[in-house]
């Protein structure tokens, strides 16, 4: 849902845990003119389509790749007793709508009950 607190709790996560880095959905919005309109005359900023995915994955993998350089270049400040430590938090109302190509769900079948 949107407006149901996760920027509030990503928020307040990122002050209690060390070398929290947050990556928001909301700033991989693409630009106004490529958001389609509904039948209804308005934008549709709440589907997934309306999202640059793929560059926000980019992001992500650049966590991946250097967890302390994202987080200095993103000015967090990493904490020399917990520098081994570093988390990652993606904030967005559409994550799981998202397949990553080429990744495929498990049956059900397949998962542990």
């Amino acid at each position: 849902v949107t407006n149901g607190g996760k920027t509030t709790l990503t928020d307040s996560l990122l002050k209690a845990l060390p070398n929290c880095c947050v990556i928001h959905q909301d700033d991989f919005f693409k630009p106004q003119d490529q958001i389609a309109v509904g039948e209804d005359g308005f934008k549709q900023w709440d589907v997934l389509e309306s999202l640059d995915m793929e560059a926000m994955l980019a992001t992500v993998r650049a966590w991946l790749c250097g967890p302390q350089k994202f987080a200095r270049a993103h000015g967090v400040s990493v904490r020399p007793d917990a520098a081994d430590t570093h988390i990652l938090i993606l904030d967005g109302f559409l994550l799981y709508s998202y397949r990553l190509p080429g990744r495929h769900e498990a049956p059900r079948a397949a998962l542990p009950a």
